[in-house]
């Protein structure tokens, strides 16, 4: 190695190894994969997932569609940035909506106040028929849940879309292996060893902008199994509620019927990054209602085809 590239290697950031780690594995998706997608909701992750493809393949334009699963139930900001970026990069979005499972009868919810959240594997098995994808690529990280921290990078579905953490393939060396028969799918995660930290300190270094909703604002809420749950239409308060208002801001945002909001004077980027720094809980843990019950299990649901 030269005296110039050892100065480089000694120079380069966490940021910069794991930004250059995510290129690696999204060419390794384009360069394995016949018919990829990546998983876009207008969410951070899938934010800063955008700003690595635009590093790994620009000038030229992606080798695989963007694509949302939307329950329907969305946070009306972060379904409007997530047009609007998808718009900005000039890329093709495809929606496919948890409704259309449902006017079909491949989703029947138990009552109408049932949240959408978990029936997504079902839509998302859907769309992955529907145009022949052998790989989903998304956004989650080994931090967030104890389920997602036993999952590879390249995540192998058997032709169900059924997820068996007995049947993985291995990674050594970050030698990947994308190949699939007929139906059987990939789901490749490129952030998938960072952090939340990281996550944020990647939004401070590369200006993106983000939804809203992500940066402390007054809303009302009431406090629901020591989470808080943010009144809405869907979310009405109940007559014994009692309904405050708080400043808060999303962690990660999702379903209305199940994505809580955490109290937080954090109105800037960094600002939010001395907040995640210093917490000790995971944001799934204090910001998502319906990972509380055993039913709801994300180990299951990924079992089952979910992201």
């Amino acid at each position: 190695m030269s005296a110039l590239a050892l100065q480089r290697h000694s120079t380069l950031s966490h940021l910069d190894w794991l930004e250059a780690e995510s290129i690696h594995i999204l060419r390794e998706v384009a360069g394995q994969c016949a018919n990829p997608a990546l998983l876009f909701s207008g969410g951070k992750d899938s934010l800063v997932l955008l700003r690595i493809a635009e590093k790994a393949f620009r000038p030229g334009r992606f080798p695989f569609p963007l694509l949302h699963i939307d329950t329907g139930h969305n946070y009306s900001e972060v379904i409007d940035f997530r047009d609007l970026r998808a718009c900005q990069l000039n890329e093709r979005l495809i929606v496919r909506s948890v409704e259309d499972s449902m006017r079909r009868g491949s989703v029947v919810l138990k009552s109408p106040g049932e949240s959408r959240n978990k029936h997504q594997s079902v839509t998302l098995l859907e769309a992955i028929e529907e145009f022949g994808f052998d790989c989903c690529i998304g956004g989650a990280r080994r931090d967030e849940e104890k389920a997602r921290a036993k999952e590879r990078i390249f995540s192998f579905r058997d032709e169900f879309g059924q997820w068996d953490p007995k049947n993985q393939r291995p990674e050594l060396w970050d030698l990947y292996n994308a190949r699939v028969h007929k139906g059987e799918n990939i789901r490749a995660f490129p952030i998938s060893n960072w952090t939340e930290l990281d996550v944020w300190q990647y939004i401070e270094r590369e200006r993106l902008e983000l939804p809203s909703i992500y940066f402390a604002h007054r809303r009302q809420v009431v406090r629901k199994g020591g989470l808080l749950q943010p009144v809405t239409d869907l979310t009405p308060a109940c007559d014994d509620d009692l309904v405050e208002e708080l400043s808060v801001r999303f962690r990660t945002v999702g379903d209305i019927t199940c994505t809580a909001p955490v109290e937080s004077a954090a109105d800037t980027v960094a600002r939010i990054i001395e907040e995640t720094a210093a917490t000790t809980i995971t944001e799934r843990g204090e910001t998502r209602l319906d990972d509380q019950t055993s039913e709801a299990s994300m180990e299951q649901r990924k079992k089952e085809g979910y992201f």
